[in-house]
């Protein structure tokens, strides 16, 4: 296998997995964001859509800025070696930046509750 070869299925499979979580991470995602923002319907969509527009230019930037490093392959053994390490990283990355969202939206979530809980306990007490 070639170089310009493995380059060409490192940026394939590194950027099929990326719209792949991506899709996933927007359709599943899109529930937990509702509650987040009490079922504001208008702000989780526009909310959502942004984490994927910013995923994907996080990730697919980065698929193509480490490109660049690493020894280029100069046999199939190598090839098999390089692309697969790429891959890794790439999968690595992905993994650490849906924790990191999923961190925050927890931590708006929880923020969320609490105000929700907390206003209808003030309306509980101006009821009483």
């Amino acid at each position: 296998m070639g170089t310009i070869t493995a380059y060409l299925v490192y940026i394939f499979i590194a950027i099929s997995s990326t719209i792949w979580v991506g899709r996933t991470l927007h359709k599943r995602g899109r529930v937990f964001i509702l509650e987040s923002f009490n079922g504001n319907e208008e702000v989780t969509d526009s909310v959502n859509h942004l984490l994927i527009v910013g995923f994907y230019l996080l990730n697919i930037g980065f698929v193509c800025l480490f490109l660049k490093y690493g020894n280029p392959p100069t046999n199939t053994i190598e090839s098999i070696e390089y692309i697969s390490t790429k891959e890794g990283i790439v999968l690595l990355v992905l993994g650490f930046l849906h924790f990191f969202n999923v961190f925050n939206i927890a931590k708006m979530r929880n923020k969320a509750l609490h105000k929700k809980k907390y206003t209808e306990q003030g309306e509980l007490r101006t009821s009483l």
